[in-house]
């Protein structure tokens, strides 16, 4: 079964379409113009110098198993332990799954943060809190696939862009909840991509024009609109004006250098192949495209890890095409001389609990729980924090869920402690407390308190 099959559900039913979507461009790619021009609605990025980085964020869906990946027991009981063991890696002392073996080549590159901890064990709330760094407040209705405070994306897009019209925040290839722009609006929501890479069909709607109109045509009806828009400019100043952004939906559905960044065909099938062809394997090695053609934020759905029931049995299929796609992203990157400047980060909302329940499954888990960072100055080969040995709590340096985004918000040059303005005018934190895991590149821990 494809990984992403359930990739739209999570065990307890709520949905997760999401409801904001780029709609199909009937007449000169309106869809596409309309959101670039409420991309402009928003206040305009702050004047402070950034970091020339990239987010690649590879979100396990359900929570991964910590025991399963990055922090193993082999000496707990078996009723914990499970029937997966652990390998060496090419870093002494290290050791992860052994259904990561490409994963383990690599762990020079890369860094576990062994004790992750927040205090939610909801999907959708903590959804919102891994990826916003706010819980949602009482009352919200917890099947809303609408986030509170903006998304890590969100905050990314506002506050560098790309600067090369392409969209700065891509998230493919399906939704994920809480990851939209929330009070900084419409503007910095992200473009969605749908469908599956790994399929020969695969294309990237509005980018193409629709049948029936040539480049010609289009040229036509532009000229159409700005005459028009003229028209409408001396009969009512209120209506907004159809101008820069009408601009940039032509230039992006007429250009070569766009079309390119999501042409993933354009791959040679070497490369194609290291990744995996699979949908999670080719929407990494897409996302690998897209930060090298100059959007700033990535994220990749690696599907659905909400394993309550036969969880080794799926973690059989889901272990070696994660394995493979991350493996081959920090690899590349690293080869290709971007892994410097260009966070990657694999996480999902929480872990699995310690004891497999009845149905050889595990259940939700965020009292202490593993992610991986490499790049964008992470040193490599090491391990922070660590669990009991029943993986049941921190034991060592616990990390917040706050300081994780505290974390990647630094390495991308961002002021996580910045106030925006929501729609009541209020003050509020990019994110709510936490402090980077300044360990990650040699820095000493932040002072506890």
């Amino acid at each position: 079964m494809n990984s992403n099959t359930r990739a739209n559900s999570y065990c307890d039913g709520l949905s997760r379409r999401n409801f904001i979507q780029l709609g199909a461009a009937p007449f000169l790619g309106l869809g596409l113009a309309d959101v670039l021009r409420l991309k402009a609605a928003a206040a305009q990025p702050s004047a402070r110098a950034k970091k020339d980085g990239n987010l690649i964020l590879l979100w396990q869906s359900g929570g991964a198993s910590q025991l399963e990946t990055w922090d193993l027991k082999p000496d707990a009981p078996a009723e914990i332990r499970g029937t997966l063991n652990p390998i060496d890696t090419n870093v002494p002392g290290i050791q992860i799954c052994e259904k990561l073996p490409k994963s383990a080549r690599q762990m020079d590159k890369y860094a576990i943060l062994r004790s992750v901890t927040h205090p939610d064990a909801g999907h959708l709330r903590a959804c919102h809190l891994m990826l916003t760094g706010y819980l949602p407040s009482k009352g919200v209705p917890v099947g809303s696939p609408y986030n509170e405070t903006p998304s890590i994306g969100s905050v990314i897009a506002r506050e560098t862009g790309s600067g090369r019209g392409i969209p700065p925040y891509v998230v493919l290839p399906k939704t994920v909840p809480q990851g939209h722009g929330a009070y900084l609006g419409a503007s910095c929501n992200p473009y969605f991509i749908e469908g599956d890479p790994a399929q020969p069909t695969f294309g990237v709607r509005d980018l193409k024009l629709p049948r029936g109109i040539d480049p010609g045509r289009l040229e036509d009806r532009r000229s159409l609109l700005a005459q028009l828009d003229g028209l409408r400019r001396e009969v009512d100043a209120r209506v907004p004006a159809v101008d820069a952004y009408y601009e940039q939906a032509y230039r992006m559905i007429t250009s070569s250098a766009v079309q390119k960044a999501f042409d993933i065909a354009q791959e040679p099938a070497a490369a194609r192949d290291a990744f995996g062809r699979t949908a999670s394997g080719q929407s990494t090695l897409l996302a690998r495209r897209l930060v090298e053609s100059g959007v700033r934020c990535v994220t990749v759905a690696l599907g659905s890890w909400d394993t309550h029931a036969k969880h080794f049995e799926a973690m059989e299929t889901k272990l070696p095409e994660m394995d493979q796609a991350f493996a081959a992203l920090v690899s590349d990157l690293h080869d290709r001389g971007l892994l410097d400047t260009t966070l990657v980060v694999m996480m999902g909302e929480f872990g699995r609990t310690p004891k497999i329940n009845k149905d050889a499954g595990r259940d939700h888990w965020p009292n202490v729980w593993s992610l991986v960072m490499a790049g964008a100055g992470i040193r490599g080969g090491q391990v922070i924090g660590a669990s009991d040995a029943r993986s049941e709590t921190p034991t060592e340096r616990p990390v917040t869920a706050e300081d994780v985004l505290a974390t990647i918000y630094d390495r991308m040059g961002i002021d996580f402690e910045k106030e925006y303005h929501n729609g009541q005018n209020r003050p509020i934190k990019i994110v709510k407390g936490g402090s980077p895991v300044t360990e990650l590149w040699g820095g000493k821990p932040a002072a506890a308190g």
